[in-house]
């Protein structure tokens, strides 16, 4: 799924980082299937983890959970992620979470 991704990326014209928008902006433009009720974790930042696991190397979703409940501390915050009002973490999305999330995602949506 990656190496087509890449070519499609190779062929397009050079462009600056200012005029494409950032991982986070694109993805918040995907709409979101869950009932806004009881949402815990944006739409984007899920997916922004997800791509993030994957880019460094995870091939399931139980890598992915694994890399999102490890994942470095300053990139959860530079992602944005909500601090736990307790405890000195931030607040990440299970495994499950993931999961059920991307099994209900409008996949041609994510592809835009």
């Amino acid at each position: 799924m990656i190496p087509p991704a890449l070519d499609r990326l190779r062929e397009q014209s050079d462009v600056g980082p200012g005029e494409v928008p950032g991982l986070l902006e694109r993805l918040a433009q995907v709409p979101d299937p869950r009932d806004p009720r009881g949402v815990r974790h944006a739409l984007a930042i899920v997916l922004t983890l997800t791509a993030c696991a994957v880019l460094t190397g995870a091939t399931s979703l139980l890598a992915v959970g694994e890399w999102i409940a490890d994942a470095p501390p300053h990139v959860l915050e530079r992602l944005g992620v909500r601090p736990d009002p307790i405890l000195p973490r931030r607040l990440v999305p299970s495994e499950a979470t993931v999961r059920r999330l991307l099994a209900r995602i409008d996949g041609d949506a994510l592809d835009e």
